[in-house]
């Protein structure tokens, strides 16, 4: 009875494990959350990283983080971070962020590309493009 009961377990949470490793392989989206964690995973990362700095109560910023995840969704180089301004001041002085959403494209811990505000498909795009 008791090895039933485990290997019943085991067998309905490892497809559950198996479907995290599977996407966080593929998917590179990741929140930052202070100062230490941006440098480590942004300015230290070898692969370029999108940031994309926005607010919960930025309407603009729910269409677009949704549309930068289906567009990286295939990517198998480039990293999205997302950084809720409200709770990171610090790194919103530190990159002069002005409006929400905010969208800075970094290779090797340098600023190679940016915009403001809601933009179309193509731009973003353009951008994945510019970093693959």
């Amino acid at each position: 009875m008791f090895l039933k009961t485990t290997v019943s377990r085991t067998s309905r949470t490892l497809p559950q494990l198996c479907n995290f490793s599977i996407n966080s392989m593929f998917q590179k989206s990741f929140k930052v959350d202070n100062h230490d964690e941006f440098d480590k995973k942004v300015i230290d990362s070898k692969e370029p990283v999108i940031v994309n700095f926005h607010a919960e109560w930025c309407d603009p910023c729910k269409i677009l983080t949704p549309k930068m995840n289906e567009l990286l969704e295939n990517s198998e180089v480039i990293h999205l971070a997302t950084i809720d301004v409200e709770k990171n001041l610090d790194l919103v002085e530190t990159f002069e962020v002005k409006a929400v959403p905010a969208v800075l494209a970094f290779r090797n811990g340098v600023v190679v590309d940016k915009f403001i505000g809601l933009v179309d498909a193509k731009i973003i795009d353009d951008l994945i493009k510019k970093l693959s």
